[in-house]
C-alpha cells in the first residue's frame, strides 16, 4: 500500500471530545516542532458548548513556513468515535490514521487506501492509574508520548515543556513525564517504523514569536493608552477583554499605592458596554469594546451617536459565521459591511484588517490614535482564525519614545488667547473639528453633546444648510482618513501579469502560499493586500491596471467587493469575487484551484517556466 512519507512537511488532525482535557496535550505535541526550529500553525476546531460534542486540533507542521490553513489530513489521531467516519473520510490516500485499538475495529471500519496505527492507550492507563479522571488526562499525553517516538521528535523538546506547562507543581509535573515515557516506550518498541511522518531539527522559527491575535490586541491596547474597557462575553472576542485585564493588572497597578489605573466593567449587554465606551471617550479617556458580529448589531445605535456627535471609540470585531447567533466557534469575513456602514442614516466608519497577532497588536494601538486623531468610532476587524489560534509572527516592536495623538484639542490656554472655538468647525480644511475635555474652562469651550442635528457652534439646529454642511464635513474627514490608515501592501507577480487580486486580514498566511503554486503553473498575479478602509488611490490604481481582478473573500456575499464599487467606484466588471464562507479558514489549494479554473474560463494560456524565467 502507498505510503505518504514527508519530513517536516504534512497535516496532523486530532479529533476528541470537548471538556476531555485533550487541548494542553496537544497544543505541547504543536509547541515541540517550534522548540525543534520547524515552523507550525495550529487551529482549534471546538464546538458552541461547553462539553461532550466533537472538538478537533489541527497542526501543520511546515518547513517552508507556510502558515495557512493546507487542507486534507496526512495523520487523523483518531479518540472520538462519533465523528469516526467523518475523520476516515478526511486522510489523504496514502495517509494514516492512529487510534484506540484496546477493542479492535473490523477492517470495514477503515479505508482501503490509508495506513493503520493501532495502539492499546485505554489498556495502558487502566494498567498504570486507578482514578477515572486520571485515566482520560494521561491517555492524552501517552498519545503523545507515541506520536513522538513515532515521528522522531526529539523527547527533550517535550519533557522541557511539560516542566514549563508544570513549573512549581511537582505533584503533576512528575507523574506526566511519566505518562509521556509510557507513550513513548510503547510506540519505540511494537510500533517502530509504521509512521512515514518525521521530523528533523530545522532553523526556520528564528526570532518569531507564537500567540494568540486576541492577546496581541489586547497588550497593543494597554501599550495604545486604553484606561477603559467595557465589554459583554461572546465567542471569539471574550479572550481579548480577558488578557487585557491580566496585561492591565501587571502594567497598569501604581507600584505605591497598589490601585489600579484601569476600568474594566462585564456590562450588562453589548448596548451598555459601548455606551461606557462612548461617555468614556468623550471624557477623554481611551476606551474600546470587543465583541463579534450580533454584538455589533446591538451596539449600531451608539455607534452612530459616536459618529455624528464626534466621540472617540474602538470597537474589536472578532468576527466569526452569521447572520443571527451563526456559527460561533467558526471563522468569516462577516461583518465588513455591517461595521462600514454601522448605524442608521449616511455612516462611514474605519476600518483596519490586521493579517496575524503582530499587527493586531500594531492596529490595535493605531486604532486608539485614530479615534482620537479623527474623533470617531474605529473598528479593528479581526476573526476567530487570528484571534484565537496561536500563530507564528514578527516580535512585537514599541517605540518608549512614541507619543499618544490625542487629536484637536483645545485647551483653556488657548481659550483664553480668544482662539475661536466651535465643537464642529472645520478649521483646518481636514474635516476635523476642535474638541475639549470636561471641565477645560470655567466659562469658555463648554458645549452640549447631542447626536442631534446642530450647526457648527454646537447649537441644536434643524436648518437643513447647517445639517448639510456637518454631513459633509463628515465625509471631508473620512476621506482625510485615507492619508492616516495603513497602506496596502503589494505583492508583485516575479513575470508579466494581466491578473490581479485582492485580499485581507486572515486570508494573508494562504494568499502567500497560493501565490507562489499559481506561477509554478506559469499563472502570474499582482496581488495587493487591503489594510484598511477607506481605501487609498493606490487601490483604484491597482484595479485600473489590470483586465480582471480577483477579489479573495471569506464571506457569502463579496462585501470588500461591494466596497470596491460603492466607494471607489471600480467597474464591477473587472472584479471576479472568488469566496468562501464554510467556516473553515481558507486554504491555498482552494485559491489556487478557484483562480486556475476562472483562467483557464478566460482561455488564457499560463506562460511556460522556462519562458517566464
Amino acid at each position: 500500500m502507498k505510503r505518504i512519507e514527508a519530513v517536516n512537511d504534512f497535516v496532523v488532525k486530532f479529533a476528541n471530545v470537548n471538556g476531555s482535557g485533550s487541548a494542553s496535550a496537544n497544543e505541547l505535541f504543536a509547541k515541540s516542532f517550534l522548540r525543534m526550529g520547524i515552523p507550525v500553525s495550529p487551529r482549534n476546531i471546538f464546538p458552541s458548548n461547553i462539553q461532550g460534542l466533537p472538538t478537533w486540533y489541527e497542526v501543520r507542521v511546515t518547513e517552508k513556513g507556510w502558515l495557512g490553513r493546507r487542507g486534507g489530513v496526512d495523520l487523523m489521531v483518531a479518540m472520538n468515535p462519533q465523528t469516526w467516519a467523518q475523520d476516515v473520510k478526511e486522510i489523504e490516500p496514502g495517509g494514516y490514521i492512529f487510534y484506540d485499538n484496546t477493542k479492535p475495529l473490523p477492517a470495514s471500519m477503515f479505508r482501503d487506501d490509508i495506513n493503520v496505527i493501532g495502539m492499546p492507550l485505554t489498556e495502558i492507563c487502566n494498567q498504570s492509574y486507578t482514578d477515572s479522571r486520571e485515566r482520560q488526562l494521561f491517555k492524552n499525553i501517552v498519545y503523545v508520548g507515541a506520536l513522538a517516538a513515532l515521528m522522531e521528535i526529539e523527547p527533550g523538546a517535550i519533557a522541557e515543556l511539560i516542566g514549563e506547562q508544570y513549573k512549581g507543581k511537582e505533584k503533576l509535573l512528575k507523574p506526566n513525564l511519566n505518562a509521556f515515557q509510557m507513550g513513548w516506550n510503547y510506540a519505540s518498541e511494537k510500533l517502530k517504523g509504521m509512521l512515514g511522518l518525521k521530523v528533523k531539527r530545522a532553523y526556520g522559527v528564528g526570532d518569531k514569536i507564537f500567540m494568540e491575535g486576541n492577546a496581541a490586541a489586547a497588550l497593543g491596547c494597554v501599550y495604545g493608552g486604553a484606561t477603559v474597557c467595557a465589554w459583554y462575553p461572546i465567542t471569539p472576542s471574550s479572550s481579548l477583554a480577558e488578557a487585557f485585564q491580566k496585561y492591565c493588572s501587571k502594567l497598569r497597578v501604581d507600584k505605591a499605592s497598589g490601585k489600579n489605573k484601569f476600568a474594566i466593567v462585564q456590562a450588562e449587554d453589548e448596548l451598555a458596554s459601548i455606551g461606557i465606551v462612548t461617555g468614556a471617550g468623550w471624557n477623554g479617556a481611551r476606551a474600546f469594546t470587543a465583541t463579534s458580529g450580533p454584538g455589533i448589531s446591538l451596539m449600531s445605535e451608539f455607534i452612530g451617536l459616536a459618529y455624528f456627535a464626534e466621540i472617540p471609540a474602538v470597537i474589536i470585531d472578532v468576527q466569526r459565521g452569521g447572520p443571527s447567533t451563526g456559527m460561533p466557534t467558526r471563522t468569516q469575513q462577516s461583518d465588513i459591511l455591517a461595521c462600514a456602514y454601522a448605524s442608521h442614516g449616511d455612516t462611514k466608519h474605519i476600518l483596519l484588517f490586521p493579517e496575524d497577532p503582530h499587527e493586531c497588536f500594531e492596529f490595535a494601538a493605531l486604532s486608539l490614535d485614530l479615534a482620537e486623531r479623527l474623533q470617531t468610532p474605529v473598528f479593528l476587524m479581526t476573526d476567530l482564525d487570528i484571534g484565537m489560534n496561536q500563530r507564528l509572527c514578527k516580535p512585537l516592536v514599541w517605540d518608549d519614545a512614541r507619543r499618544y495623538d490625542r487629536g484637536k484639542v483645545m485647551t483653556a490656554e488657548m481659550l483664553d488667547s480668544g482662539k475661536e472655538f466651535g465643537r464642529y468647525l472645520d478649521v483646518d480644511g481636514d474635516g476635523i473639528p476642535f474638541r475639549t475635555y470636561p471641565g477645560t474652562h470655567a466659562t469658555k469651550g463648554a458645549y452640549f453633546t447631542r447626536g442631534t442635528s446642530k450647526n457648527a457652534y454646537a447649537t441644536y439646529s434643524e436648518a437643513g444648510a447647517d445639517y448639510q454642511y456637518n454631513m459633509q464635513r463628515l465625509l471631508k474627514k473620512h476621506d482625510f482618513a485615507k492619508t492616516l490608515v495603513p497602506k496596502a501592501v503589494l505583492t508583485a507577480a516575479k513575470a508579466p501579469a494581466r491578473f490581479g487580486v485582492i485580499y485581507y486580514g486572515s486570508t494573508s498566511p494562504s494568499m502567500s502560499e497560493a501565490l507562489e503554486a499559481l506561477a509554478d503553473k506559469g499563472i502570474f498575479v499582482n496581488a495587493l493586500r487591503v489594510r484598511a478602509f477607506p481605501f487609498q488611490d493606490e487601490i483604484y490604481d491597482f484595479c485600473q491596471s489590470h483586465s480582471k481582478v480577483f477579489v479573495v473573500e471569506q464571506n457569502r456575499d463579496a462585501q470588500v467587493k461591494t466596497l470596491l464599487v460603492n466607494e471607489a467606484g471600480i467597474n464591477p466588471a473587472s472584479l471576479i469575487s472568488i469566496l468562501h464562507y464554510d467556516g473553515t479558514p481558507i486554504t491555498a489549494r482552494f485559491i489556487t484551484r478557484e483562480i486556475s479554473e476562472v483562467v483557464t474560463s478566460l482561455n488564457v494560456r499560463p506562460i511556460k517556466k522556462d519562458k517566464a524565467a
